[in-house]
């Protein structure tokens, strides 16, 4: 199986008919995908400019949004080597209890479901970098907040769903992500839990 470099040079190939370097780039979610594979895919798409379905695109617009994501990755992968370093120098001063961020890095290890999104149609319009950026700046302030940690919107809506699916929790009513509970306050919390999912989408 492919790596995410190996789907990369094939994106960039132009040896290769389109079809096949569109279908390279979509591999490439199974490895990095910081809203979930459908909503990054929309993103990626709606950025570049092209459809979709659409099976032939501009490799023009496919080599954007390939730059695109190799950027979010490239910050992604220097996070997770500051924190594994930074683990490693808790460790060895006896500081062995996991922390919310530690539990948020858990989750998102590998690089899948980073910043989740409540709906593959709705997301950031920032690029995945700055997106990535906002969100791991808010983890490690260690301060609850009151507004989204990505676009600073003060309305959240709770979307229900099976215990430990990243698809659950308070979801930003502007740009649609979901927060992790830790990095907002109590009272955020307990408005977001008062606009269920479904109400929060008829509301929006």
């Amino acid at each position: 199986m492919a790596g995410f470099r190996a789907l990369a040079e094939q994106v960039r190939n132009p040896r290769l008919v389109t079809v096949r370097r569109r279908t390279a780039l979509r591999k490439c979610l199974e490895r990095f995908a910081p809203y979930g594979h459908r909503a990054t895919w929309h993103h990626l798409c709606t950025r570049a400019g092209f459809a979709l379905q659409d099976r032939d695109p501009d490799p023009a617009r496919l080599m954007a949004a390939l730059a695109e994501l190799e950027e979010a990755r490239a910050l992604w992968l220097a996070y997770e080597e500051e924190f594994a370093a930074r683990r490693r120098r808790e460790k060895h001063h006896g500081i062995r209890q996991p922390s919310a961020l530690d539990e948020w890095h858990r989750r998102t290890w590998g690089g899948y479901d980073i910043v989740p999104c409540a709906s593959p149609q709705r997301h950031p319009a920032a690029r995945l970098s700055e997106v990535l950026r906002r969100m791991i700046a808010a983890m490690e302030a260690g301060r609850p907040r009151r507004d989204c940690p990505v676009c600073g919107g003060t309305r959240f809506a709770w979307v229900p769903g099976p215990d430990g699916c990243p698809a659950t929790g308070p979801a930003c009513r502007e740009c649609g992500v979901l927060a992790p509970a830790s990095v907002l306050t109590p009272e955020a919390l307990h408005t977001a839990a008062g606009m269920p999912g479904a109400q929060a989408a008829a509301a929006a």
